[in-house]
């Protein structure tokens, strides 16, 4: 038998009005009957619980417990008994059973008890199999099993996305930004316990899901933590490179591994759920050999007044020094002021450099800053940038604050 919580017992009321042929019978009968509320009868609500009257559903990441009893239903004593539980699922069998020592003898009438529990880590069909082995009075050995199948489901539908982000412009490396949706695919409500995050070695993580309201650190989500079924609640992570990591330029290149979720849940009457997600990998966006970012630039500039911005070049290869050339490309609305085509000289691998450039801009409203062009002459490789940062432009009757 399965060993899973109570559930409160629910009764469904017959009532009428006084002036039906009933009369007060129904009414009298619902008042009289324990299992209702005093004073909400007519309500669908109880104050007993009932016990199990079916296997129900069991999802992946709840605890699965059953009561195994062997009863010996014979008028003889029966000796050496062996019971033994496992728990075969598509990929392995799992051994449940507390003890596996024999049972020296087991009288009429009498029975061996045994409670066993398994955390359900996968999905899919699983089967409970019960073996019993024993020998009777007169030396012969029998034995016999029992099958008890059984579907374990999924309780959440976890989605998650990344986002990068330029919190920092001096830093090699930028903060990712990870969305986590999470859906309750259950018929019940589910009250979210805890959502975490546990970074990898690289990374520090910061939650975003709390507010801060006169000194008190309040969830985004209210002070009810449920889930109710179908419904997706979306949970926001911050994470940040570590300095050793980040210091080293290409080190977060490629797919590295960001951390898991860990995610722990309950539902009726407190049963608890827990799920880990596996190692959530992510992309780094690639900058190619040579990396361009901005270390100042102003938000807001005048109109057809030269403004500065302060970028900085990075050779990301780790074994090719690079000669390079800076060109400056004209748009329709941004200008720049200075000479093209000039030398910056030699980069060594990993290495980096920063240039203060002068421009100005032709037309108001929110500008990109685009044209940069950085040629590598050993290779005879151009890299172009657009679209490097947006200024605001005004009038100059406009008084800019710096």
């Amino acid at each position: 038998m399965r060993l899973t919580k109570p559930t409160l017992f629910t009764n469904i009321p017959v009532t009428c009005e006084e002036k039906d042929l009933p009369g007060d019978l129904f009414n009298q009968l619902m008042r009289d009957d324990p299992s209702t509320v005093r004073g909400a009868e007519i309500l669908m609500l109880g104050e007993m619980l009932t016990l199990p009257q079916n296997f129900g559903n069991i999802f992946l990441g709840e605890t699965f417990s059953s009561y195994i009893s062997v009863h010996n239903d014979s008028n003889q004593i029966v000796k050496d008994i062996l019971v033994k539980a496992d728990l075969q699922t598509s990929s392995q069998r799992l051994n449940l059973s507390a003890s596996n020592a024999a049972v020296a003898e087991l009288k009429p009438d009498c029975c061996i008890d045994d409670v066993i529990h398994h955390e359900v880590k996968e999905i899919g069909t699983h089967i409970l199999v019960c073996a019993v082995s024993y020998t009777t009075q007169g030396g012969e050995k029998m034995y016999f099993r029992k099958f008890f199948k059984f579907q374990v489901l999924k309780p959440l539908d976890v989605k998650t996305k990344f986002y990068n982000a330029e919190s920092d412009l001096s830093s090699v490396t930028d903060e990712v930004f990870l969305e986590a949706q999470i859906q309750n695919i259950t018929t019940s409500p589910m009250f979210m316990e805890k959502v975490s995050l546990e970074p990898s070695i690289m990374y520090n993580v910061t939650e975003l899901n709390s507010v801060n309201q006169a000194g008190e650190c309040v969830s985004t989500f209210g002070s009810r933590a449920y889930l109710q079924p179908m419904d997706t609640r979306q949970y926001l992570y911050c994470l940040k490179p570590k300095k050793e990591f980040a210091e080293k330029v290409g080190i977060i290149k490629g797919v590295t591994v960001i951390g898991k979720l860990d995610i722990v849940w309950k539902t009726n009457l407190g049963e608890r759920g827990r799920l880990q997600t596996s190692q959530l990998q992510r992309m780094a966006p690639g900058y190619g050999d040579v990396r361009l970012s901005l270390e100042a630039i102003p938000d807001t500039v005048n109109l057809e007044e030269p403004f500065h911005v302060t970028c900085k070049i990075t050779n990301c290869s780790s074994e090719r020094t690079m000669d390079l050339v800076l060109e400056m490309c004209n748009t329709s609305s941004i200008h720049w002021c200075g000479i093209s085509g000039r030398q910056l000289g030699k980069l060594h691998p990993s290495s980096s450099l920063c240039l203060a450039l002068t421009l100005l801009s032709s037309v108001q409203g929110l500008q990109s800053v685009s044209g940069l062009r950085i040629t590598d002459t050993f290779l005879k490789r151009t890299y172009e940038y657009d679209d490097i940062a947006q200024v605001c432009v005004v009038s100059s009757a406009v008084k800019v604050e710096s």
